[in-house]
């Protein structure tokens, strides 16, 4: 008992308050998105976030108390499990345009947001090993093969917003696990070379700075060749690569560069969202008085624009709120993953802020047109059960971590 009030005494109180106030925020903006000309649908909309978020505050609760040995010894098998539901949801899979929820009857689950976490638990416990040595290549490929198994069968469903989270994640959790900065590099330069490819001269510049650094780091003739040929590959393979997305995904990546301004399709959605957080002022309208809100104006407001709703009725002082919960809840996250003196902790918890961190970027930055829609929930507030269990599930762990933090594994 005595142990057990030691560890509670370690706990972040902070980032739990900090998730609470956000659920709670979440709550209110998820009603008021629903409420109005479509009473009846609005009302079982919000009843099920509410379900969600007890079942979420237990999961969370058992998440903490679970012992972290048990996340380090069965993490491959969370996420061999992870994987058979991303199978099974191709197979058995439900949704409008894109299998990517799994039906027990009136509940629905998305298996790519669980797969997030076992592929975190996975990476963690993999880099962790004692006799790890990130120069290696072949360990390098494992890891990256962690992460390709998930991206391909989300991207199967397809979901090309999910799995980009996952590929967010796995060069920076790398890197946290001792992966050097030029061996970070090679691998980010096929990237780059990808993105320059659509220019001749912007390809030019990215092929000289690839060769410099490459001569720069004095690895052998074998080594520079081997990377420039890769990236002239890629650069070759791009307009094979864009032929192979699906016309949506072109059109939303056209979008977001200004190549396509699409009024009444994606750029409506972005436009009708500029034109509701604007509309907020300082002090907003007034809870359940957002006119884009409740005219709806704007699309899929209680999911992917939740934010739009804050903006529209709280304005610019709830809109800092909430950036202000974040930002405290991503700072004193990446505090426990540098205090913590268990690698696995560290590791975990690092891959844990990351994909807080990525999908809260992502879905701020597309409602205010940096950033592309991709489809991504923002955490803790958008409307949808696996989400919300999700990001709370990823808090029990960060929160876990912050109790153990002077343990080893």
């Amino acid at each position: 008992m005595f142990y057990e009030n030691n560890l509670m005494r370690h706990l972040d109180k902070g980032i739990l308050l900090s998730v609470f106030v956000i659920t709670v925020c979440g709550l209110f903006a998820i009603y008021s998105a629903t409420h109005g000309s479509e009473a009846q649908i609005g009302h079982v909309t919000f009843k099920k976030q509410l379900i969600w978020t007890a079942i979420g505050i237990v999961a969370l609760a058992a998440t903490i108390m679970t012992p972290i040995r048990f996340f380090h010894k069965y993490a491959f098998g969370i996420y061999g499990f992870s994987m058979v539901l991303l199978i099974l949801v191709l197979l058995v899979g439900t949704g409008s345009g894109a299998k990517r929820w799994i039906s027990f009857g009136s509940v629905w689950i998305q298996p790519a947001e669980f797969a997030k976490i076992g592929t975190v638990l996975a990476l963690a416990k993999y880099l962790s090993h004692d006799n790890r040595n990130l120069e290696d290549a072949r360990e390098i490929i494992v890891a990256f093969g962690l992460v390709l198994l998930p991206v391909v069968l989300i991207i199967r469903q397809p979901d090309l917003g999910s799995g980009l989270v996952f590929w967010a994640l796995v060069l920076p959790v790398l890197h946290w696990g001792g992966l050097s900065p030029i061996i970070m590099f090679i691998l980010v330069a096929p990237l780059v070379s990808l993105i320059c490819a659509f220019n001749y001269y912007s390809f030019l510049i990215a092929m000289i700075v690839i060769s410099l650094v490459l001569i720069l780091s004095r690895r052998g003739m074998v080594f520079f060749l081997t990377n420039v040929i890769l990236n002239i590959g890629v650069g070759i393979a791009t307009p094979f690569m864009w032929n192979l997305l699906k016309q949506y995904q072109k059109k939303r990546i056209l979008t977001f560069l200004g190549l396509n301004t699409d009024p009444q399709g994606l750029g409506y959605q972005v436009i009708q969202s500029k034109v509701a957080i604007g509309s907020g002022g300082f002090l907003g309208k007034g809870f359940l008085q957002g006119t884009q809100t409740h005219l709806r104006f704007l699309p899929e407001q209680h999911t992917d624009f939740i934010f739009c709703v804050i903006g529209e009725e709280f304005g610019f002082i709830g809109v800092m709120v909430i950036l202000a919960l974040f930002l405290y809840l991503i700072l004193k996250s990446l505090n426990i993953a540098v205090s913590v003196k268990s690698k696995f902790l560290s590791l975990l918890v690092f891959g844990g802020l990351l994909i807080l961190l990525f999908q809260i970027t992502v879905n701020i930055g597309m409602t205010v047109k940096i950033m592309p829609v991709t489809g991504l929930p923002l955490p803790f507030l958008s409307y949808g059960g696996s989400s919300l269990l999700s990001s709370l599930i990823i808090s029990g762990l960060i929160l876990n971590a912050s109790r153990r933090r002077f343990e080893y594994i």
